[in-house]
């Protein structure tokens, strides 16, 4: 037998032990679970509940909202993340929280002054959108470098964000920079180290401008995860999950040990969300069930 398929076949029992309450639902073929998974069929996976979990819905594209709200829920999920006001709605029919709300684009962000009314603009009708649901984040980037030093990118990022993190104050609502490299997947990004995002979040000198610390991205530009979450924890109001390399499961087929993480985040009293965003080439909600039960710590 091939390690594929002893790779599929302990995935395929794992689930079948923690999520899934009827056997019928995980025979045949892996590639059609999705077609045939049906909510009623999941059960709870999360037993510790130390860390809030949540996932990103752009990895599960094709999966409907709805369908996949109600999946979530039953495995303990607590939030979706990276949505907008229209999702809104069906997130509540659930119970469901949106951990992360999109707001502008990556590449032209804050770190460019002729950006700033048009980022400032829709990051303000997303902070409005999270207060009014008691949401906690929404989401910003400073862009690109496009041949900026990183001392004046960060310069005209705080500027911009002193002009708007009085209203997050006021609204409740983290503003959160996210962390993404520049080596793999994003060219020329400007936060791609995690002391850029430090600085920005000391100059700017409020409780509401923080990091969106995605671990896939660090692996790859830095690395040393435990030790940055330990001495930078304090400037981090959101995590992201992801295999390295690739993006994909957070199983034994990458190299990150995510229970490890998960339990030094915990040690320095995180309460905010931990959303997973890889994308699944296994199947999608046995993948998801898999990485939900291992950050169970």
């Amino acid at each position: 037998m091939s390690d594929q398929q002893n790779d599929k076949l302990s995935r395929r029992t794992f689930v079948r032990n923690t999520s899934l309450a009827a056997a019928g639902a995980v025979a045949g073929s892996l590639a059609n679970a999705t077609d045939t998974l049906a909510a009623e069929d999941i059960v709870r996976i999360v037993k510790n509940d130390r860390i809030n979990q949540s996932v990103s819905k752009w990895c599960y594209g094709k999966i409907p909202l709805d369908r996949f709200c109600a999946i979530c829920k039953k495995m303990g999920l607590k939030a979706i993340d990276l949505l907008g006001p229209s999702d809104f709605p069906t997130l509540k029919k659930h119970g469901l929280a949106c951990s992360m709300i999109n707001t502008h684009g990556l590449t032209k962000g804050l770190n460019r002054k002729e950006n700033h009314e048009q980022c400032l603009s829709q990051i303000r009708t997303a902070i409005e959108a999270a207060s009014e649901y008691g949401y906690p984040n929404v989401i910003t980037f400073p862009g690109n470098r496009g041949g900026m030093p990183d001392d004046v990118g960060i310069d005209n990022t705080v500027a911009a964000l002193k002009q708007i993190a009085g209203f997050a104050e006021k609204k409740k609502v983290n503003i959160c920079l996210e962390y993404l490299n520049s080596k793999v997947n994003h060219k020329d990004y400007m936060f791609d180290k995690t002391a850029w995002g430090v600085e920005v979040c000391k100059k700017v000198g409020s409780d509401r401008v923080k990091i969106l610390y995605d671990i896939y991205h660090a692996q790859i530009m830095e690395g040393d995860i435990i030790r940055t979450i330990q001495n930078n924890h304090q400037y981090i109001a959101h995590y992201h999950t992801g295999g390295n390399p690739g993006r994909h499961e957070i199983d034994e087929t990458q190299e990150l040990y995510y229970p490890a993480i998960m339990r030094a985040i915990v040690k320095t009293g995180y309460d905010g969300y931990v959303a997973h965003e890889f994308m699944p080439v296994k199947d999608p909600i046995e993948s998801l069930a898999y990485a939900v039960r291992i950050c169970d710590v």
